[in-house]
C-alpha cells in the first residue's frame, strides 16, 4: 500500500505559480521571461510648425504703449459731467452729513471746488489741468526716438508718455499726424539707444501669409497675437485712400498703431481699425500698409506735415450703366462730377462728365487709385491725364497742386436747393424715364418733381426735389432740353443716357435706360 503525502505549502504556491505562467504564455503569446511594468503617460511628437518666438523676442523692446493726456477747462472737468436727482433735489440741495454728500466730499466728484474749499489739504483743480485721454500702441523707427501710432491716439493731446516693454515710462513730443492716413510720429528725447524695426516691401505681402500683431490691448501692457493676411485692398470708407490689410491676428483697443509683422521681424502694417460688432475681436482688424505709412512718415519726420499732389476734381466710380452711356468699352476710371473752382484739373479744361482713364499712362481702375496716384506726385510737377470725352479719348497736361490741409477735395455743396414746384404738361414725354420735372426757379436744371418707385429711376435712388443739371454732359432746363439730348443719344445707337443729379450733398452722375421705341 503507498503512501500518501500532503505536498507542502511550498511546493503548491511553486507548481501554481508555473502553471499559471504556462497558461499566460499559451493563450497570450507572451515571451517567457516576463518581468513587471507599468504604462508609460502620453506623449506625441509635435509636429514641425513655425514659431514667433524669435520674432516676438527680437521686435517686442521696440514696441510700446502711447499714454495720451489733455488740457482741460475747469468748466470742462469730469466731474462736470455728473447729474443726480434724488427726489428733485440736486446734490447741492443734500444735508451735509449726509452719506453721499461725504462720500463726494471725502474722495471727490461733482462741485469739486467746493470741497476744495472744505479740504485745505487737496490742490483745487486748477484751469487748464492734465488729465487722461486715452491709450494705444507704437513703435520705433529709428535708434534717437522717432516713433510711429496712429493720429486718432494722439488726436486733440496735449501731453505723452511712452511705455517701454520694461516699464520705463518717457515724455515724448508730437513731431506731426496725419488724418488723412491716420498717422502720427512722436519723438523721446534721450541719451539711450532704442531697439528699432523697419518697415517691409508691402508689395511681396500675399494673402495667407502669417503676421504677429503687438500692442497694448486694453492697457494690459505687451501683447502678441498671430493671424494671417486675410485680405489685401481694403476700402472701409474712412477716405480716398484707403488701402488697407485686413489681418485675422486679434487686434482690440488699445492696439490701435501697434504694428503688424511678418515673419522676419518687419513691419508689413499698423494696426488702425477693428471690425467690431460685439465691441471686441471677432478676427477682422485692418492695418495701414507699410509702404503708405512709410512716404508719410518720411514727411512727418521732415516737415511735420504731409505734402500731397492735387488734381481738384470732385470723382465717383464708373459702373456698368455709366460705361455703357458713354460708350466706354469696360466700367473703369474716375468719372468727373465737379471739378472745383481755381483747381489745376478747372485750369487745364477738365470738365464735369470727363472720365479720368489713365494718369501719367498708367491706367486708372477707379476714383481710389487716381486719389493715390495724384497723391504721390509732387506738387509742381508736370502730369498728363487721359481723358475719356464724347465718345473718344484725349490728353490734357497740367500742373499738380498742393493738397489743401484739411480739406476735402470734393465740391463743396450748393447752398440751397430749389423749391418743388407742380409739375408741367412736357413732364409725361419722360413717363418712360420714370420721373417728371418742372424748370429750377434759379434757371439751372430741372428740378424732379415726381419719382416712379417701380421705375428705372426709382430703382437707382433718384428722389423728388432733386435737380437734373446736365444729361450726357448737356446743360438742360426744361423737358424738352432732355428729350431732345435723349433722341440724339438713340440716333447714335445709345441704350443709356447720363444724368447728372444735384442735391445739397453734391452731385452724382446716374445713367438710365432709355426707350428705343
Amino acid at each position: 500500500m503507498s503512501k500518501i503525502t500532503r505536498p507542502s505549502l511550498k511546493t503548491v504556491l511553486k507548481t501554481s505559480t508555473v502553471a499559471g505562467l504556462a497558461a499566460v504564455m499559451l493563450t497570450s503569446g507572451l515571451p517567457a521571461q516576463i518581468s513587471q511594468s507599468f504604462a508609460e503617460a502620453v506623449k506625441a511628437e509635435a509636429p514641425s510648425v513655425p514659431s514667433f518666438a524669435n520674432v516676438v523676442d527680437a521686435v517686442s523692446p521696440a514696441v510700446v504703449s502711447v499714454r495720451v493726456q489733455s488740457r482741460v477747462n475747469t468748466s470742462d472737468d469730469e466731474t462736470s459731467n455728473f447729474s443726480f436727482d434724488f427726489g428733485g433735489r440736486g446734490l447741492e440741495d443734500l444735508p451735509d452729513d449726509h452719506p453721499l454728500k461725504r462720500f463726494f466730499r471725502e474722495f471727490g466728484g461733482p462741485r469739486g471746488d467746493d470741497h476744495a474749499e472744505r479740504r485745505p489739504d487737496r490742490r483745487p483743480r486748477d484751469e487748464g489741468r492734465l488729465r487722461p485721454r486715452g491709450q494705444g500702441s507704437g513703435f520705433f523707427i529709428t535708434e534717437d526716438g522717432y516713433l510711429v501710432t496712429n493720429n486718432h491716439v494722439v488726436a486733440d493731446g496735449s501731453a505723452f508718455t511712452v511705455i517701454l516693454n520694461d516699464g520705463t515710462e518717457l515724455d515724448a513730443k508730437l513731431v506731426g499726424k496725419d488724418s488723412r492716413t491716420d498717422l502720427a510720429v512722436l519723438k523721446v528725447d534721450d541719451k539711450r539707444k532704442f531697439t528699432y524695426v523697419t518697415f517691409a516691401d508691402d508689395t511681396k505681402v500675399r494673402v495667407g501669409d502669417w503676421v504677429v500683431a503687438v500692442g497694448n490691448p486694453f492697457g494690459l501692457g505687451g501683447t502678441v497675437t498671430a493671424g494671417i493676411v486675410s485680405a489685401r485692398g481694403r476700402d472701409i470708407g474712412s477716405g480716398p485712400y484707403d488701402d488697407y490689410l485686413q489681418v485675422d491676428a486679434a487686434v482690440n483697443r488699445g492696439n490701435s498703431g501697434g504694428p503688424t509683422f511678418n515673419l522676419s521681424g518687419e513691419v508689413v502694417g499698423i494696426n488702425t481699425a477693428i471690425l467690431a460688432p460685439s465691441g471686441g475681436n471677432v478676427g477682422i482688424a485692418f492695418a495701414i500698409p507699410a509702404s503708405v505709412a512709410k512716404d508719410v512718415v518720411d514727411d512727418l519726420m521732415r516737415d511735420g506735415t504731409v505734402s500731397r499732389g492735387w488734381l481738384g476734381v470732385q470723382i465717383q466710380p464708373v459702373n456698368k450703366d455709366i460705361a455703357d452711356s458713354l460708350g466706354l468699352s469696360e466700367a473703369s476710371g474716375a468719372l468727373v462730377v465737379e471739378p472745383q473752382a481755381g483747381s489745376p484739373g478747372e485750369k487745364a479744361g477738365i470738365k464735369k462728365g470727363d472720365v479720368v482713364t489713365a494718369l501719367n499712362g498708367e491706367p486708372i481702375k477707379d476714383p481710389r487709385d487716381l486719389a493715390r496716384k495724384v497723391a504721390v506726385l509732387r506738387p509742381g510737377s508736370s502730369a498728363e491725364v487721359t481723358l475719356w470725352r464724347d465718345g473718344k479719348s484725349e490728353t490734357v497736361k497740367l500742373e499738380i497742386g498742393n493738397l489743401p490741409s484739411d480739406t476735402s477735395d470734393a465740391a463743396q455743396p450748393k447752398d440751397e436747393q430749389s423749391e418743388q414746384q407742380g409739375p408741367t404738361a412736357s413732364d409725361e414725354a419722360l413717363a418712360a424715364l420714370g420721373v417728371t420735372v418742372t424748370p429750377s426757379e434759379d434757371g439751372t436744371g430741372v428740378t424732379i418733381a415726381s419719382v416712379d418707385p417701380d421705375s428705372d429711376a426709382g430703382d437707382r435712388g433718384l428722389k423728388e426735389g432733386e435737380k437734373i443739371v446736365t444729361v450726357n454732359n448737356q446743360d438742360v432746363k426744361s423737358a424738352d432740353d432732355i428729350l431732345k439730348v435723349i433722341n440724339n443719344a438713340k440716333k447714335d445707337g445709345r441704350t443709356k443716357a447720363l444724368f447728372q443729379i444735384e442735391t445739397d450733398d453734391g452731385s452724382r452722375f446716374v445713367a438710365l435706360p432709355i426707350d428705343q421705341g
